[in-house]
């Protein structure tokens, strides 16, 4: 099993830029594909990034791309997330997960672990 464990959310202005990190322990980091969904009151939880953990490849939701930026650093056993240009359609509460299979990173039922969310609010 892993533990997750999101933090940096908050409240920023339109146009600001904020950075979620998600801090594993339990089974090797390395050893997971990390994604990060997000899910708004009323509605779905959303793919909005993820990043492999054999190749390092990226991948993004259209409505984030150019915006927003995974990364990972093993060492550290984190996962971030930065969000530039942020909108307030990007209010909501945003979600890190492990994937260990390394496929179907847009799938939602591949992930097994979830941290427990944190909070991002973009105002006008």
């Amino acid at each position: 099993q892993v533990q997750l464990a999101e933090s940096g959310g908050g409240l920023v202005q339109a146009g600001g830029s904020l950075r979620l990190s998600c801090a594993a322990s339990g089974r090797t980091f390395s050893s997971y594909a990390m994604g990060w969904f997000r899910q708004a009151p009323g509605k779905r939880r959303d793919f909005v990034a993820a990043i492999r953990r054999s190749d390092g490849n990226t991948y993004y939701a259209d409505s984030v791309k150019g915006r927003f930026t995974i990364s990972r650093d093993n060492a550290k056993n984190t996962v971030y997330l930065q969000m530039n240009t942020l909108k307030p359609e990007d209010t909501t509460v945003y979600y890190c997960a492990a994937n260990r299979f390394d496929y179907g990173l847009q799938d939602i039922t591949k992930y097994s672990y979830w941290g427990q969310g944190t909070q991002v609010t973009v105002s006008s």
